[in-house]
């Protein structure tokens, strides 16, 4: 039983291993500084103010640390969690948390996933400036496409300004 057990966690390891080194990944840059991080929150708070969507937006640095946290009026306190969550998985990996989505809809094998130390629902995008993950922003309140354009609203910023 034990024997067993430890096979398993060992199996899902290093299917875990698997899947991260599937692809090159992106590489880990400088952490996105305030200024930077307050150009992708002005984005995504009027991407979603736009649509008069409630969320919360938290971006943080490539090392999952909180650099920012916003709570629209009228948004669900359960957001605050899920929305610090969402970055943190899309910093740890370095890929949007729809990947994990996706894959543990699948079923089967990818099961396995839901025991990652992370939050497998769209709305979690890394921050990519020149070629290296700099942060990543979690958006939480709407549903988790709406959550994921707002984020993506919030990444074009940097990109539109050439920084």
């Amino acid at each position: 039983m034990f024997a067993g057990r430890i096979l398993s966690i060992a199996g899902c390891f290093f299917f875990l291993v698997s899947l991260l080194f599937a692809a090159d990944p992106v590489p880990y840059g400088p952490p996105i500084d305030l200024a930077a991080a307050k150009k992708v929150m002005a984005a995504a708070e009027a991407e979603a103010l736009k649509h008069e969507w409630p969320v919360v937006i938290a971006i943080v640095d490539g090392g999952g640390h909180l650099v920012l946290l916003e709570r629209l009026d009228n948004t669900q306190w359960g957001s605050i969690e899920i929305a610090q969550r969402k970055a943190l998985t899309a910093a740890k990996f370095r890929r949007p948390t729809s990947f994990w989505e996706g894959r543990i809809a699948k079923g089967g094998v990818d099961l396995k996933l839901l025991k990652i130390n992370g939050f497998p629902m769209e709305g979690g995008l890394p921050i990519v400036h020149q070629g290296h993950v700099i942060g990543a922003i979690g958006v939480s309140g709407v549903t988790s496409t709406q959550d994921a354009q707002i984020g993506r609203a919030g990444i074009a910023a940097l990109e539109d300004d050439g920084s």
